[in-house]
């Protein structure tokens, strides 16, 4: 068993697995560089190469006895055109093309759309973006046949190219068949973490919720502008929200997309679920060695916000230079965490504790670790919502999870500040206190003399049960114990 050292970033990276990266060899390199936890990207790739994959994660796990969270992200209803008589063909600018339920190849004027629910629901003025916004279609009339349009901005449209809707609600499930078998696998393979794609209602996240039958963790992304209206409920029934500004950067004009960055870190912060910021993070690094400076200062903005992850895309998974993707990432997020104005910046969003003791506690461990020089805060949970409520407060020292769930470890892998453990139950106060310490000295976060906070909740093993704080301290005594 190799010894890897705590992260010395409270912030976490979620690193995309493929072609360049789902080798045994190179998951271990991203790992050992910052890697906390892998994305599967369900919308490549077959099931057999995902459960090598999860396999090879699982074996970094055992090698370096830390849990990683494993994210299955389903690719979600994606709507497409159908396809063209020579393979593409160029919509002029200013000119006139229609959307038909003709299944005959496409041309200059017109192509085939396999999406029955959206006829007879478009209206004259609204948008359908072709191609991740590349072509620009306006409509002027729509009927249950065919939806007629000018082009604002024509160009080459080929073959089974992603059409978005952001002007309606799409009456559409939001799992797929597709959806359903990745979702089975996603479950069975012992997933984590579930993202579910193109979420545009409350109501999506029912039907998952029930395939998933209480078995791992649910991240909603929102990349549609029908979420975003509905962003609070979404964000009171998911798990987790992921920001991902690949579509929705698509449908909305791209001023628009930051400060709506900011307010859906903010709402999933003050809800206490973990969000993750996503796509083209460091886009220019699947070809480039080096970032941009403008991809440096959106890493760092996202940090600065507070959120619980950053995500690489396609410059783990597909790129020239996966490792030195997170190399880059890791050394953004450790320098803005060394900045003396990053906890006011973190905290600058007020996020009041519920009238409960949970919530009060957790509360306390912030303020007392302000207050008084803490190494650590050791908090010991069965589901994780105790380190979820700490974690809501962003204190200024890290938090040791202590759990006897490696489910909940692995989930907890994605919370800010969070380096969660799998080790046995605690049944009285006294081995609370002295597991905490041990634990602590095992894990690099003290040493003798250094103060902890110990968070848990009697009788213990019971959920929800968060009553007990307790400040200790590290002694020469338990060092030497612990040497020996």
């Amino acid at each position: 068993m190799q010894k890897l050292d705590p992260r010395a970033r409270k912030v976490k990276i979620l690193a995309t697995t493929g072609p360049a990266s789902r080798e045994p060899e190179m998951l271990r390199k991203l790992f050992r560089a910052g890697a906390d936890a892998f994305r599967v990207n369900m919308s490549h790739g077959d099931h057999a190469t995902h459960a090598q994959t999860i396999r090879a994660i699982r074996a970094l796990e055992k090698e370096f006895a830390r849990p990683i969270a494993i994210l299955c992200d389903l690719q979600g209803p994606k709507l497409r055109v159908g396809e063209f008589r020579d393979g593409q063909a160029v919509i002029r600018h200013s000119g006139h093309f229609t959307l038909d339920r003709n299944p005959e190849p496409g041309d200059e004027t017109r192509v085939h759309l396999p999406h029955p629910e959206l006829f007879g629901l478009l209206e004259k003025g609204q948008r359908l973006l072709i191609n991740d916004g590349k072509i620009r279609l306006r409509v002027i009339r729509a009927n249950e046949d065919e939806i007629f349009c000018s082009a604002e901005v024509g160009g080459v449209i080929s073959d089974r190219k992603g059409v978005n809707v952001p002007d309606a609600e799409v009456p559409i499930p939001a799992l797929t068949e597709k959806d359903r078998r990745d979702l089975a696998f996603a479950i069975e393979h012992g997933a984590d973490w579930i993202g579910l794609s193109f979420v545009q209602r409350p109501e999506d996240l029912a039907e998952a919720r029930k395939l998933m039958g209480g078995r791992g963790s649910l991240c909603a992304k929102i990349e549609k502008p029908m979420a975003v209206r509905r962003l609070d409920e979404i964000v009171e029934l998911a798990d987790g929200i992921m920001v991902a500004r690949g579509d929705l950067g698509v449908e909305l004009e791209p001023q628009e997309v930051p400060p709506l960055q900011k307010k859906i870190v903010n709402k999933a912060r003050t809800a206490g679920k973990p969000v993750i910021v996503a796509t083209q993070m460091l886009e220019s690094m699947i070809e480039s060695p080096a970032p941009t400076r403008a991809e440096v200062s959106d890493v760092a903005n996202a940090v600065y916000d507070g959120a619980d992850a950053v995500m690489l895309s396609a410059e783990t998974a597909a790129g020239d230079w996966p490792e030195e993707a997170v190399t880059i990432m890791d050394k953004i997020a450790a320098q803005v965490e060394r900045d003396d104005a990053y906890l006011e910046r973190v905290r600058f969003l007020d996020t009041p504790p519920d009238r409960t003791t949970a919530d009060a506690l957790s509360h306390a461990c912030m303020t007392i670790a302000d207050t008084v020089s803490i190494s650590a805060i050791t908090v010991f949970t069965g589901s994780g919502s105790t380190a979820r409520r700490v974690a809501r407060e962003r204190p200024s020292v890290p938090m040791l999870v202590l759990t006897p769930s490696m489910t909940t470890a692995r989930r907890v892998a994605l919370l800010w500040g969070a380096h969660p453990v799998a080790t046995k139950d605690i049944g009285s106060f006294e081995e609370m206190i002295a597991k905490g310490k041990r634990m602590a000295l095992r894990h690099g976060f003290g040493k003798a003399g250094s103060k902890l906070i110990a968070l848990a909740g009697v009788p213990f093993g019971t959920p929800g049960s968060t009553n007990l704080l307790h400040v200790v301290t590290l002694t020469g005594d338990e060092l030497a114990r612990r040497q020996g």
